[in-house]
């Protein structure tokens, strides 16, 4: 029993793609990415290349893009812009070097049912072999003359008229096709869309579900439904017709049904929802469909599942419900490619399956506990996106202390700490260590405050020490002596008339009583009063080290 747990284990584990590199292809110079073996949550900046890719994945295991083959759709703004400015200025220059190329290579683990795609024609591991493709676009030797020629006088536009698109196995056998065992679905709702509605990646994924058997009972079965119009609607027609004699030899001419493979059935055979038309359904219903269809537990699903940002067009309820459908129907040999910028996403997924992309580089998050991933996934609505994307982040405990800090800083440096790179975010029930953890695991700057609640500051300090890191991860905490928390700290410092005359406090008010009760009309008047506070001594530390 224990060994055939083993093997189980070993198939989980290798049934996805164990590397991709990607060289001169958009935005990427020089990527590697090792992704996790089941799902792998592709997040960052705009224009980080989280959309390319995914494009790069799908090109490389499909040989095509949008629906056409790779040769059909070249571009010359394909090619990586600082390598092609690289390329002229050496050429310029009087050096003779090679032109740009692409290059897209994936390699997987050694599974029998990939042995055709096995050899050790490749650059991730060229002495040793394994099962992989590889897509490299190149200049074509055939057309050295013009392309020196061109090279004489160049433009930022390469002439892609005289490159060639390699699409080979690790064997260094040419694809023509999709290898059956490369099944993959692409499911972005901004997909090129045929004359009939119907994208084609869900013909795709719905030609994958039907059996070799089933597709020629409905081709045989539409041809003859084409057949049989001759000797219905256009039987009177051709009579008609026939007694016009306008070819040569004076041969009658009729009209018949094409039956070309041009208009076979699966331009004309659609998909309907509830009656309706697929392509007239929402587009959060259209993408839920196309989801279910290719994770579906059947022999033909998609081993490769690339999903663009599920959240579109979905309200909070049917994101919940598509999200638990993506994690019952993820087989354990399926790997998912999955962009978002929703946080919901992050955490219901798992942010040990984050994928963080930013100047040629995908960081895994595989430091996280299993507790703090289980932590994230049971708080799905925290805003997680905010610390894994900003530059330096400052958690706090609650709304009054972010806006309290921001007028400090404001005070301070005469600029909001967003308009210096500083997020500022509330903690809202996220547990501070977890917090650290994530930042630990991102290796982020990051500056944390909390109020004492009458413990002594060392020891809140040593209850976090393992993520804590000087210079660069550092926790700050009134003195005890101050106040337990923000509201007496502020009085401590600034003075009961000060701070009446701030918040327009009566004299015979309970001063302390009304900030503790009001905390968050506290920090707004704070916020917005024309007079500056003197900051509690650890919230201008913190304002200090987070502006460096």
């Amino acid at each position: 029993m224990a060994q055939k747990s083993i093997v189980t284990e070993v198939l989980k584990e290798d049934a996805v793609i164990r590397k991709i590199r990607i060289q001169g292809y958009r935005i990427h110079k020089n990527l590697t990415v090792e992704p996790n073996q089941k799902f792998n949550l592709i997040v960052g900046p705009n224009e980080s290349g989280k959309s390319t890719l995914m494009e790069a994945v799908a090109l490389a295991l499909t040989g095509r893009i949008h629906g056409r083959t790779v040769s059909e759709e070249l571009n010359p703004h394909w090619f990586n812009t600082a390598v092609v400015e690289e390329f002229i200025q050496r050429r310029t220059s009087g050096i003779p070097v090679s032109f740009p190329e692409i290059l897209i290579e994936l390699s997987f683990h050694d599974l029998p049912e990939l042995q055709d795609l096995c050899g050790a024609i490749n650059t991730h591991v060229p002495t040793t072999a394994c099962p992989g493709v590889t897509m490299r676009i190149s200049a074509n030797p055939e057309y050295a003359e013009e392309l020196e020629e061109w090279a004489r006088a160049p433009s930022t536009l390469l002439p892609v008229e005289y490159y060639r698109c390699d699409w080979r196995s690790f064997a260094d056998r040419e694809l023509t096709t999709r290898p059956k065992v490369l099944a993959t679905a692409v499911i972005n709702s901004h997909t090129v869309r045929t004359s009939s509605g119907i994208d084609y990646h869900l013909r795709q994924i719905l030609g994958d579900q039907l059996e070799p058997a089933e597709r020629a009972q409905i081709s045989l079965e539409y041809r003859r439904v084409k057949a049989s119009m001759s000797n219905t609607a256009l039987n009177a027609v051709n009579t008609r017709m026939s007694a016009i004699h306008a070819t040569l030899h004076s041969r009658p001419i009729a009209l018949a049904m094409d039956q070309s493979a041009r208009t076979s059935w699966e331009g004309v055979v659609t998909p309907h929802v509830d009656n309706v038309p697929f392509s007239m359904s929402g587009q959060g219903q259209q993408s839920a469909i196309k989801i279910s269809l290719a994770m579906n537990r059947h022999a033909g699903r998609a081993k490769f599942v690339m999903l663009e940002e599920p959240e579109n067009h979905l309200t909070h309820t049917s994101l919940v419900t598509l999200l638990s459908r993506i994690e019952s129907l993820a087989g354990e040999q399926q790997q998912l490619f999955v962009t978002t910028h929703s946080s919901f996403v992050l955490n219901r997924l798992g942010l040990d399956a984050l994928l963080l992309m930013g100047n040629d580089v995908a960081t895994k998050l595989s430091a996280l506990s299993p507790d703090t991933v289980s932590y994230f996934k049971r708080l799905p609505g925290y805003d997680t996106l905010r610390i894994v994307l900003a530059n330096r982040i400052v958690l706090v405990e609650g709304p009054s202390d972010e806006i309290v800090f921001e007028r400090i800083f404001h005070d301070t440096y005469g600029k909001r700490p967003m308009e210096c790179g500083i997020d500022v975010l509330s903690m809202r029930g996220l547990s501070l260590a977890r917090g650290l953890e994530l930042c630990a695991a991102l290796n982020k700057p990051i500056v944390a405050l909390r109020d004492n609640d009458g413990v002594d500051p060392d020891e809140l300090q040593s209850e976090v020490a393992t993520w804590l890191k000087k210079g660069e991860r550092e926790l700050f905490v009134g003195e005890v002596a101050h106040g337990k928390t923000l509201e007496p700290q502020l009085i401590h410092h600034n003075g009961e008339k000060l701070l009446r005359d701030i918040l327009g406090i009566a004299a015979h008010a309970d001063l302390l009583k009304w900030m503790t009760r009001e905390k968050t009309e506290t920090a707004l008047r704070i916020s917005s009063a024309s007079k500056n506070i003197v900051p509690p001594a650890y919230m201008l530390e913190a304002v200090q080290f987070a502006h460096g």
